[in-house]
């Protein structure tokens, strides 16, 4: 007698690993990837796809619940969490990935199956095939704001408008390019790379294979590091022979800008194991740092420096496009929470700048409260400090990215045209 029994889809049975590891355990991405020990057997390909499916569903929760509840007419079973995991992979296969509709419609049968869902088998086959005819249609009249949390929604609104806050929606949810910072000849290595030259002298291409697997890696003539995140450095200006304090540096892309422009730095970061891959990359890269693994809030030194180059600790909303987790796990309650961290480490490091010294405070952040606000309360309490404000020329083609204050604000669809780019605040102050 034949074997009908259908072979389960590894790719689809680790992003359902990862989707519950994320959704019940809350785990990050990386935690849940780290942890999922299905997930280092994969062939390359297969892992991509794996990961592919499992971001897809993150960045578009709030869209494919809907859609799925519009084929539900009891609602989603009590206590399915496999099942809807199950179901919401095949709706981002289908409707978000152009993947052929009868097979993701019959692997998400298969696991069902294995998953020992036998009697939801024939409402998954039902629904999906529903959703395979006419989720498209559907997904017109869902907005795809219903994939941020109503607090996200809100303070985008607010803070920027109606319009531009649509645009964050639209780009937060696409799949980010790569981005690599080199120490030199952008031209040659993007050749080499595959890639295109943007403004800001980043090379951009798409993700595919292994990093460590391209041009260049083991010759340490790159580092990966977003377009966006390259600009808060260059408002330095020149740094031949300034001393240079990076805190919070881990992993180390700014810390490698800041060495490739002539600077003598010192680079703190309280995490041990962050600063071990900190001193790795600087490793491969070929570059020198002084590295101290310390709580910046319990350091002290009689040194002051020329610039200090603070990229504190923030919720990362600027950062969705690459960890579409923070749509998942924080909370305003946790801006509230990092607020209080960020002006403590601000006024911390503020008495380590020497008189005419510059101090750039910078967060991945697009919430007000860990910008804006931020740089006023610090200038309120601190009169020995003032905002140094940022010009146009200084940030190349982004000159709508510079706010009322001279603070440098940059927005995930500020460069639209390439495929965006990580969201960012800086301001620069100068100690009087």
């Amino acid at each position: 007698m034949a074997n009908n029994k259908k072979i389960v889809s590894l790719p689809r049975a680790v992003a359902l690993d990862l989707l519950n590891s994320i959704f019940v355990k809350k785990r990050t991405l990386d935690q849940a990837i780290f942890t999922c020990k299905t997930f280092d057997t994969l062939p390359p390909a297969d892992k991509g796809f794996a990961r592919l499916l499992t971001v897809t569903v993150m960045r578009r929760a709030g869209q494919i619940d809907n859609i799925i509840q519009c084929f539900l007419r009891k609602g989603m079973p009590s206590g399915a969490r496999d099942f809807k995991n199950i179901l919401r992979i095949a709706c981002a296969e289908i409707l978000f990935l152009d993947g052929k509709a009868h097979a993701a419609v019959d692997t998400a049968v298969t696991l069902v199956e294995a998953k020992k869902l036998l009697h939801l088998k024939g409402l998954a086959n039902a629904v999906l095939r529903r959703l395979a005819n006419e989720g498209k249609s559907k997904l017109k009249s869902i907005p795809v704001r219903l994939n941020y949390p109503n607090w996200l929604i809100a303070s985008w609104t607010k803070h920027y408008g109606s319009e531009k806050a649509r645009k964050i929606f639209e780009i937060c949810v696409q799949e980010p390019m790569l981005d690599i910072s080199v120490k030199s000849e952008p031209s040659y290595w993007a050749k080499r790379l595959d890639g295109k030259v943007l403004e800001n002298g980043s090379i951009r291409r798409k993700f595919s294979g292994r990093i460590e697997n391209l041009p260049g890696y083991d010759e340490g003539a790159w580092w990966v590091q977003d377009a966006g995140a390259t600009l808060p450095v260059q408002l330095f200006g020149k740094l031949d022979g300034a001393n240079v304090l990076d805190v919070c540096a881990a992993p180390g892309g700014k810390t490698a800008q800041l060495l490739c422009s002539g600077a003598n730095v010192t680079s703190i970061d309280i995490s041990g194991v962050r600063m071990r891959r900190l001193k790795e990359n600087l490793d491969r890269l070929g570059l020198k740092a002084e590295l101290i693994h310390v709580d910046i809030k319990k350091w002290d030194t009689n040194k002051l420096f020329d610039f200090i180059f603070l990229d504190a600790p923030c919720s990362a909303t600027g950062t969705i496009r690459r960890n579409p987790d923070v749509l998942i796990h924080k909370t305003y309650e946790d801006i509230q929470k990092l607020s209080v961290v960020q002006m403590e480490i601000l006024q911390t490091v503020s008495k380590f700048v020497r008189p005419g010294g510059q101090l750039l405070y910078c967060t991945c952040s697009l919430q007000y409260e860990e910008g804006e606000a931020q740089v006023d309360h610090f200038l309120s309490k601190n009169k020995g400090f003032c905002r140094d404000p940022i010009g146009a020329h200084e940030i190349g083609n982004f000159s709508d990215a510079i706010n009322e204050n001279g603070d440098l604000r940059l927005l995930p669809y500020h460069l639209d045209g390439n495929a965006g780019t990580d969201g960012f605040f800086a301001s620069r102050l100068t100690r009087k």
